[in-house]
């Protein structure tokens, strides 16, 4: 019994992570649309609430922005209200669709359900700022909705944060977000998984 225990706890933490399979964005029987959440420039060194890493972040969101544009694929941006504009690496060209929130939840008091609905979509390719916050709000939310959500974890971005006397890196909180959100609410990815 106890080897049994030990064998199914080894085959659990040495399964693969979900972020080493390659998917296709363009799907015919699975339409699909771009999240980008708060890639803003509040966020990036200088701004009221610079996070650890968002260059990169951007730069690995503009790679899987640039194939939803080459494949003629729905993107939404999502810009948190309150005036910081979206981060330059990932700008909104004449067409694409901003929804400005107030919440951490995109959906909440948007009009961003009855857009994806009208285009009919049914995945959600989701990235950006903060992970912990915005971008996991979404995807809870965007599951509850039905859709099959999938997060591009080097497209994100946090901070570290405070809890009582403790301070939790900004690589864990990223990491325990991921881990709460994989396979349960969203397939998690790296931006070099996505291909057209």
């Amino acid at each position: 019994m106890v080897i049994a225990g030990m064998i199914f706890l080894s085959m659990a933490f040495d399964a693969k992570p979900a972020f080493s399979q390659k998917i296709s964005v363009k799907n015919d029987t699975l339409p699909t649309a771009l999240l980008l959440i708060d890639i803003q420039d509040f966020y990036f060194p200088g701004g009221k609430l610079p996070l650890e890493n968002p260059e990169k972040a951007s730069e690995k969101a503009a790679s899987v922005l640039r194939i939803f544009r080459d494949q003629k694929l729905p993107v939404i941006h999502i810009q948190h209200y309150g005036g910081s504009p979206i981060h330059s690496n990932v700008s909104p060209l004449p067409g694409e669709k901003v929804v400005t929130k107030q919440e951490a939840n995109a959906f909440d008091r948007t009009d961003l359900l009855e857009y994806l609905k009208g285009l009919h979509v049914k995945r959600l390719i989701l990235c950006g700022m903060q992970t912990h916050m915005c971008l996991e709000a979404a995807t809870r939310a965007a599951y509850d909705y039905g859709f099959i959500c999938v997060v591009v974890q080097d497209a994100c971005a946090t901070r570290a944060l405070k809890w009582g006397d403790r301070t939790v890196s900004a690589e864990d909180v990223h990491a325990s977000t991921l881990a709460t959100l994989d396979r349960f609410y969203a397939k998690v990815v790296n931006a070099s998984d996505l291909q057209p």
